[in-house]
């Protein structure tokens, strides 16, 4: 009794003292937090603000990432971005900062024994940022370099990827690349930032994740100071369905490359919050798990034709793949797409490429999976969670991703749902979100107009091989030569790279 007794005025001082924590910084509510306390020597921060492009002011687009970049790599009042570097580079630490739709993160790592130095370095970042003209000079041009020469002249596949969005989206809050248009950056002020910063930059959008071994009286401390951002109004805008007409439409980037980047899909309802989430990461793991040479795409692509490096499926947004074996965390969106990324392709076998991944795509849509395939299939995704959570920080990001779609641990969720899951439900989803009467495919090739011709006039597009292919093989590819993807001319077009991101 009396242990119980100590126990609830131990727990009852505790939230006095948080109590007198918040009222005295003048807090009207507690900011959110995500906790995972251990008895790591590291200490991992990711602060979250449920704000990103999607609320970029139309005209302003980009003022979202340039405002997380000022943060990041401006500096603050009293320290300039250098200065600020030279200070973390004995703590071997660093601030890294993502933008996507409707997320902004911010986070860092370092040992304990440095928390108080790194702590003080990104609470003055994020509190009291120096706004430096020479400092928003630089950034600006290094978001509008990154979309001119990064994506539009360095980078076919991942241009394809995230024009295949643009286009996806169009006229929607997603439509533009999170980094923004080349030409609203251009036009951008320091004074846009600064009200991008007072607007979104709330408690109200705020979530506190931090994981590691942290002194227990470090989270009181961090919340006292992060109250000092005003209340605000959280960001709740529900965003509409992307509306698409009918048909199959394709965009061919033309540029001067050697070779021919493929990207195709649609958009879907379903996020990791739906009951048919778990059914649709199954057929995206089966159908094409990046970087896996066991998915079915990779198999009948790669394997046994030797056409390109990869050939992988998503449900989810997935940036950066090429240089990527895992999803980055904090890409919480309402909305998603399926999508197929067929990497780098020989431009003479692009258009058998094309033919190819609609033919086996059809198949999938047509016959569903097999009991064997689902089976083998959800035994790897069981396990899988093991593999994207395997660091502190991927934890505390699904942690986060977690609280954002209203959903348990996102291991055990898996797992549970996926020990429940059935064959004839996965193929029900099949049936109900695979389809191709909306497709989008963007094509970034160097004879874009001969790539446009033989597409609309269905062409045959024999392939020839280096050495023998089997029987089974050399069949199936005369049926592929010839397979009709149903576009009208109208409906494929010609883009001048130099117009991508514009």
């Amino acid at each position: 009794m009396f242990g119980r007794l100590l126990g609830g005025l131990k727990l009852a001082i505790t939230c006095l003292m948080l109590l007198c924590v918040f009222t005295t910084a003048g807090a009207q509510s507690k900011i959110a937090t995500v906790l995972q306390h251990s008895s790591s020597p590291l200490v991992t921060f990711r602060i979250l603000f449920m704000t990103g492009s999607a609320f970029d002011p139309v005209g302003k687009e980009g003022v979202a990432a340039l405002t997380a970049s000022m943060l990041a790599q401006g500096g603050t009042r009293t320290l300039n971005y250098q200065e600020i570097v030279e200070a973390m580079y004995p703590m071997a630490a660093s601030v890294e900062w993502q933008v996507d739709k409707e997320m902004t993160v911010f986070s860092g790592t370092t040992h304990v024994e440095n928390l108080d130095r790194y702590y003080g370095l990104l609470k003055d970042m994020l509190l009291d940022p120096g706004f430096r003209s020479e400092d928003f000079t630089r950034v600006r041009d290094d978001a509008a370099n990154f979309l001119k020469v990064s994506l539009r002249q360095g980078n076919d596949e991942e241009l394809g990827k995230e024009y295949l969005y643009n286009i996806i989206y169009a006229g929607h809050a997603y439509a533009h690349h999170s980094m923004g248009r080349i030409g609203s950056l251009e036009r951008l002020t320091l004074g846009d930032v600064r009200e991008f910063y007072r607007n979104h930059y709330t408690k109200a959008n705020l979530v506190i994740g931090l994981a590691g071994g942290y002194p227990e009286s470090f989270v009181q401390k961090f919340q006292a100071d992060f109250v000092k951002f005003p209340e605000g109004t959280a960001n709740k805008k529900r965003f509409d369905f992307p509306k698409l007409s009918a048909g199959t439409h394709v965009q061919i980037i033309n540029r001067d490359t050697r070779s021919t980047a493929i990207s195709l899909g649609f958009p879907i309802e379903v996020t990791r919050a739906s009951e048919e989430w778990p059914a649709l990461a199954l057929v995206a793991s089966y159908f094409g798990q990046h970087r896996s040479s066991n998915s079915y795409l990779y198999q009948r692509l790669r394997e046994a034709r030797g056409l390109n490096y990869g050939d992988y499926a998503y449900v989810e947004y997935f940036p950066r793949g090429m240089f990527r074996m895992t999803p980055d965390t904090n890409l919480g969106r309402q909305q998603q797409i399926f999508q197929i990324w067929i990497r780098p392709v020989e431009p003479e076998n692009g258009l058998f490429t094309l033919r190819a991944a609609f033919y086996e795509y059809d198949k999938l849509v047509r016959d569903g999976i097999s009991r064997e395939a689902f089976e083998t299939t959800r035994e790897f995704l069981m396990k899988y969670g093991n593999i994207l959570t395997q660091t502190q920080s991927a934890q505390l990001g699904y942690s986060l991703d977690s609280r954002y779609y209203g959903i348990p641990d996102s291991n055990a969720y898996m797992r549970d749902q996926l020990s429940k899951l059935t064959l004839e439900e996965v193929n029900r989803a099949i049936r109900r979100y695979l389809r191709t009467d909306r497709m989008r495919i963007v094509v970034v090739t160097k004879d874009a107009e001969g790539f446009r011709d033989a597409l609309v006039k269905n062409l045959p597009s024999p392939i020839t091989y280096n050495s023998p292919k089997p029987k089974e093989i050399m069949d199936e590819d005369i049926v592929i030569q010839v397979y009709r993807i149903n576009v009208k001319a109208e409906d494929v077009v010609v883009v001048p790279v130099e117009r991508v991101f514009e």
